[in-house]
């Protein structure tokens, strides 16, 4: 999360309030819960399973594909049709899927994956919490070299988890000059990295430096807008995706290019007051001319400026497979939000309001929008944040389907891989979520899962249920 501030108070009082909240998190997810047992995340690709009787949303266009039957052989889907034409072949695992909907997996576009200071019991835990969300790819935006052998064990099958694609080590101010952000793209590029992620206080000249040669080397960069570069150079250097719609606020109140950050606050938060709304229209069109993706991460925004108890949110069903600690520093947190004589319920809601016509007008342009949530981070719970990620995007006015595209279909676009995953067509990678009801009439349908299939291995949800009472029991 970037580490700008959200009220006008004290830089000192700011920058410490922040700061403890980071540290206060990272130390309650360093915690050390006790492991799963031995080989529990561990599995290659399934042999043949067939779903039969499935309404399959295929995600390629909106329609539903009533009482099909999908066949997964290796790992790949190997037949769709209909149940009367496609049957199940002698040996493989029959699942019942009549009266269900069968969707992509999806892809969560902001995820963070611990570190090995953090403990492995917390990666393993992170990574099957993700997959229990029906989250079956993850995009990492904090690396470590320890990520990129987790992606290439999940991609040979050697362990149960999303598929992974990774950032390096954040640039932030340790790229304070050409010279080192210059080796850091080289290092990381090397190193085998997806990508470059950028976080704030990168000075302009180091930023040039490091988009140049990301260029020259062929590896993209996204993430937040640090204050001395500014939207209009981040959209001139054609950002993979920015992040948290970061540095749309600062240029909606007249600081396109550079802008203090200290005046920023949280994400624009401190300029609320000077945005200008009707600038929206000309900002969305031209990330669409740039080719820049957004991945908005409004359930960040959605939970720590709305006025909702944070008691009542502590006591979300997902949240008892947090680590105890860290929900009781997140309740504070929000209540010293609330409580802070700046934040006023007109402000914040504004706030929220700017944002979701934001999403909506790229979304209208034909910028390219893709699902994250900054999990774990405030609220979010690996996985399960993703869910209320695609409520606030119909919220925002997206339909149920064009919500579900921005985790789905338009994740494999992002990465070039939409003749591999994204959706549900022969041929393409087994990431499947089975679902009680249709997610098309009523995108909460989500919270109603029936079972997950990771590139062919089915976790029916019964044994993700007996794992997620197992994480409740170890992090209390």
């Amino acid at each position: 999360m970037r580490t700008r501030t959200f009220f006008r108070v004290s830089p000192t009082r700011r920058a410490g309030a922040v700061a403890s909240a980071l540290l206060a998190f990272s130390a309650a997810c360093a915690a050390p819960p006790a492991a799963y047992p031995p080989g529990a995340l561990t599995g290659g690709a399934a042999g043949t399973v067939a779903f039969v009787g499935a309404n399959v949303i295929p995600m390629d266009r909106e329609r539903v594909l009533e009482n099909h039957t999908v066949l997964v052989r290796d790992g790949r889907i190997a037949a769709v049709g209909p149940a009367a034409s496609v049957s199940a072949p002698a040996g493989a695992t029959v699942v019942d899927a009549r009266g269900k909907y069968l969707i992509p997996g999806l892809a969560e576009m902001h995820a963070h994956i611990p570190t090995p200071q953090q403990g492995m019991d917390a990666v393993d835990r992170t990574l099957f919490l993700y997959l229990a969300g029906g989250v079956t790819t993850i995009r990492g935006m904090l690396g470590h070299p320890l990520h990129v052998g987790l992606r290439d064990r999940a991609a040979r099958h050697e362990i149960l988890s999303p598929r992974i694609y990774t950032s390096g080590p954040s640039f932030s101010r340790s790229a304070s000059t050409p010279e080192i952000a210059t080796q850091m793209v080289e290092e990381q590029k090397a190193s085998g990295y997806d990508l470059l992620k950028i976080q704030p206080g990168v000075p302009r000249a180091a930023f040039d430096a490091m988009a140049a040669t990301a260029t020259r080397t062929g590896i993209r960069f996204a993430g937040h807008v640090p204050a001395d570069v500014g939207l209009d150079r981040a959209l001139q250097a054609r950002y993979a995706s920015i992040d948290h719609l970061d540095g749309y606020l600062e240029a909606l109140a007249g600081h396109g290019d550079r802008f203090s950050q200290q005046e920023s606050g949280f994400f624009g938060f401190g300029m609320i007051d000077r945005v200008d709304e009707s600038r929206i229209p000309a900002l969305a069109a031209a990330t669409r001319a740039a080719g820049v993706w957004n991945a908005p991460t409004q359930t960040l925004m959605e939970h720590l400026a709305s006025a909702e108890d944070p008691e009542a949110m502590a006591r979300r069903p997902e949240m008892r497979f947090m680590p105890a600690a860290t929900v009781a520093q997140w309740v504070d947190r929000k209540r010293s939000f609330q409580a802070d004589p700046a934040f006023t319920p007109a402000r914040a809601q504004r706030f929220l309001q700017v944002r979701r016509r934001l999403i909506k007008a790229l979304h209208d342009a034909g910028a390219g929008l893709v699902l994250g949530s900054d999990a774990p981070q405030w609220w979010n719970v690996p996985g399960f944040s993703a869910r209320r990620e695609l409520e606030y995007m119909v919220e925002a006015g997206l339909t149920p389907f064009q919500a579900l595209e921005t985790g789905t279909r338009n994740a494999a676009m992002y990465f070039g891989a939409q003749g591999q995953w994204g959706t549900v067509e022969v041929g393409r990678s087994a990431d499947l979520l089975l679902l009680e009801a249709n997610p098309l009439q009523d995108v909460r349908n989500l919270w109603r899962q029936a079972g997950v299939m990771a590139r062919g291995q089915w976790l029916p949800q019964a044994e993700i249920d007996r794992r997620l009472n197992e994480i409740a029991a170890q992090v209390r």
